[in-house]
């Protein structure tokens, strides 16, 4: 099978699980652990959980970078990690209610600094599908990083893929801007309120019909609700949630997004793959961060090199 490379940010995330509502200038009693996160790396790290052969890039801090390059490591992930010696890695204090829906506090640390002076071609041999998580995006080095593998990828006649990552971050960056700047890509992978943001569409099958005309397919995440999947030209799928016991959503979209690229990479039909994203983010919820457990697969290489 041909690989996979994932570009974007890898964070600590540390993850308080609450029962009570927080309570402004107190205490409020919480299990919190300390976990490895970030979109980008959660997405790689359920891919090659998967079977998908994946590399990874992102940029982590002085502090915990050796511990971060290990556990993609251990979920199989041939990472490529520049340690920053000036910054910390990005930190994001994850807030979870008994229901599993999360708040999120983000510091992008030495995430936000990754730019061109990180890329190198040869991260493309042996791949077939470039994906992007738009947190990349939103910082002016990695914009500029994203311009230039996109055009090594388009060169190469790799698939594009982006996720927009966070609707903060994307109102701010600009809507238009954003479909401007990813117009290249072939898949775009939004949550529900990022479709929404992106195309001004009031429902979510309207809004993955418009971004599928822009882009050429749209995979709609809908939570427990399952996902839509729209192909320009065609009737929108969707395919329903699957009842599991909600442990904490955190990387739920990013494990989507993994189970969707990777059996596409397996020839799968899009409708499959969609099926197939929506199990990954089911398994991801029943478990408290963002990651899968460690495994050691046989090829770690992309293309086998």
């Amino acid at each position: 099978m041909a690989g996979l490379l994932v570009v974007g940010d890898v964070v600590t995330d540390v993850v308080a699980l609450h029962h009570a509502p927080v309570a402004t200038g107190t205490d409020t009693a919480a299990d919190i652990v300390v976990r490895p996160g970030g979109s980008g790396a959660n997405t790689a790290s359920w891919a090659a959980h998967l079977g998908a052969p994946t590399r990874f890039l992102t940029r982590a801090g002085y502090d915990t970078g050796q511990w971060h390059i290990a556990e993609l490591r251990g979920c199989g992930v041939e990472p490529h990690v520049r340690v920053d010696p000036e910054h910390p890695t990005a930190v994001v204090i994850a807030m979870v209610d008994g229901s599993g829906e999360r708040s999120m506090l983000t510091n992008r640390g030495a995430g936000g600094r990754i730019g061109p002076d990180d890329w190198d071609d040869a991260l493309l041999d042996g791949v077939a599908h470039l994906h992007v998580s738009g947190y990349t995006l939103f910082a002016e080095p990695g914009l500029r990083l994203f311009r230039l593998a996109v055009r090594a990828a388009l060169a190469r006649g790799v698939r594009i893929s982006v996720d927009p990552a966070s609707t903060g971050f994307l109102r701010e960056f600009g809507p238009d801007r954003f479909l401007e700047e990813t117009a290249p890509a072939a898949i775009v992978i939004p949550n529900r309120d990022e479709a929404l943001l992106l195309t001004g569409e009031a429902d979510a099958e309207a809004a993955a019909s418009a971004l599928a005309g822009r882009y050429g397919m749209a995979a709609v995440k809908l939570g427990g609700s399952g996902a839509l999947l729209a192909r320009a030209g065609r009737t929108v799928v969707r395919v329903p949630g699957t009842t599991v016991h909600a442990v904490d959503s955190t990387g739920a979209g990013d494990a989507f997004a993994a189970g969707f690229l990777a059996s596409l990479l397996m020839d799968e039909p899009p409708e499959a793959a969609l099926r197939a994203g929506c199990l990954a983010g089911a398994e991801a919820v029943t478990r408290l961060g963002g990651r899968p457990g460690p495994q050691r697969p046989a090829a770690l290489t992309p293309g086998g090199g």
